[in-house]
């Protein structure tokens, strides 16, 4: 497979083209890069995995391109879930919440939720326009190594393997998003990020446990 190198600033709908037909894109996002595809899409999300050498167990976060695409992959989404995203997005907090039936198993490792972020790169935020449906979008590493911040380093590990890299420039934050779990009873930190615990509780009207 030759992999496909879209430059900055060119047209960028040629990684659209390769998301629609089940292919895989790494695409900038303003914390590292992402290993994309259609997150509707169980036959692409197999793939991604594959090529990723991530663990089946192992969920996905979707990536949406407005805070109002929550409704389409998420449901009985708690109020706090609303409040984040008018705060934080979009940005690097992902909330992982109910999914709905649209999400594919493989995305969610079999699991009831999701998780989700509108990320604020305008790249990723393009693609996701002309995409038209979520990203399942973990970092653009195999699994065990680095996040890449720049289109060389995903090159060197996915050459050949993918049928696209989005060349962004150099990663903005350098640092994995923020995630926590909403739930009805409050909000929990499953991983530390780009943003602290105390915004994300005034924000949320609660407080963050561990």
């Amino acid at each position: 497979m030759d992999t496909v190198v879209i430059a900055p600033g060119d047209d960028i709908s040629p990684a659209a083209e390769f998301i629609a037909r089940g292919g895989i894109v790494a695409v900038p996002t303003e914390t590292v890069y992402g290993l994309c595809c259609d997150g509707l899409n169980r036959e692409a999300v197999l793939r991604l995995f594959e090529v990723k050498g991530r663990p089946p167990d192992k969920p996905v976060s979707l990536l949406i391109a407005e805070k109002d695409a929550m409704s389409a992959v998420c449901r009985d989404i708690p109020d706090a879930a609303f409040r984040l995203a008018e705060t934080f997005w979009p940005g690097p907090l992902t909330m992982v919440l109910t999914r709905s039936r649209s999400v594919p198993d493989p995305v969610a490792a079999g699991g009831c939720t999701v998780g989700v972020r509108c990320p604020d790169n305008a790249v990723a935020l393009r693609l996701l326009r002309m995409a038209a449906t979520p990203l399942a979008a973990p970092s653009a590493n195999p699994s065990g190594l680095g996040s890449p911040r720049d289109a060389d380093a995903v090159l060197r590990y996915f050459e050949g393997k993918i049928d696209c890299v989005v060349d962004g420039g150099r990663c903005s934050i350098g640092v994995e998003s923020t995630v926590v779990a909403v739930e009805r009873g409050g909000v929990r930190l499953l991983r530390a990020g780009a943003i602290a615990l105390r915004d994300i509780a005034e924000a949320a009207g609660a407080g963050v446990s561990a």
